[in-house]
């Protein structure tokens, strides 16, 4: 269980995000939800979740590119709840990118999203997590270790989340625990993508537990890594991929 501990969420009002802010909520945690431009599904959620709580969620907006903002998340969450118990870098940016058509944009915004946000942010959190024995858990990807054609920063970036989870490991320890969880398949990206439905077909059928992931498979593993469950679990990144891992 979770009770009464304080976890911030990036990314939190939808997709993801919200499952697991719904699945932490359900264990006991009080939440602060960072989101960037979803001000009415975050204001929803969390009128749905103070339904069973009252004054169990805080919202805070951001744009995670601007590291000079990240200080104010962790601000947010001793204002509302006085500590932070949990961090989940799980807001990130995901797009096609192969060679010769990367630019400056491109990195700066995958980068950021995905490895730079995650560092500043985790920095800032530190002495509050540090006082409360807390922990992290990121949001990586599969393809951090077996590169998605035509996503070149993307899979850098995914990477470079996963080292800093190691190293982060390394460097908070023993008071702070982090940890990654890695989706294979998962829900699928918004808008123009290169998983067209032949593509999503086929990805489908060579999954050995027989679907893609849903949005609570990866909430329950999160839910696990912030709880005394997982208290000698440190450094690591889980694949939460119904196997796929296994057949790339």
């Amino acid at each position: 269980m979770l009770t009464d501990k304080v976890v911030l969420i990036t990314g939190g009002a939808r997709r993801i995000g919200a499952a697991i802010a719904r699945c932490l909520h359900q264990r006991g945690a009080r939440l602060v939800l960072h989101y960037r431009s979803s001000r009415a599904e975050a204001e929803a959620l969390q009128r749905e979740l103070e339904a069973v709580r009252p004054g169990s969620v805080a919202l805070v907006q951001a744009d995670l590119l601007d590291t000079a903002s990240l200080p104010r998340l962790v601000e947010c969450a001793l204002a509302h709840f006085g500590r932070l118990d949990g961090l989940v870098n799980n807001a990130s940016s995901f797009f096609p990118g192969g060679v010769g058509q990367i630019d400056e944009v491109e990195w700066d915004d995958l980068i950021g999203s995905n490895l730079k946000a995650p560092l500043f942010l985790a920095q800032a959190a530190a002495p509050a997590l540090l006082a409360s024995g807390g922990a992290i858990v990121g949001i990586v990807d599969i393809h951090a270790e077996r590169p998605l054609k035509g996503h070149v920063v993307y899979n850098l970036a995914k990477a470079g989340h996963a080292q800093l989870i190691r190293t982060l490991a390394l460097e908070l320890a023993p008071q702070v625990r982090v940890n990654g969880v890695a989706p294979g398949s998962n829900i699928w990206p918004e808008g123009a993508s290169v998983f067209t439905a032949d593509v999503r077909a086929a990805i489908e059928s060579a999954i050995p537990l027989g679907r893609i992931g849903e949005p609570r498979d990866l909430a329950r593993v999160v839910a696990f890594l912030l709880s005394e469950e997982a208290a000698y679990i440190t450094g690591q990144v889980i694949a939460v991929d119904g196997g796929r891992s296994v057949v790339l």
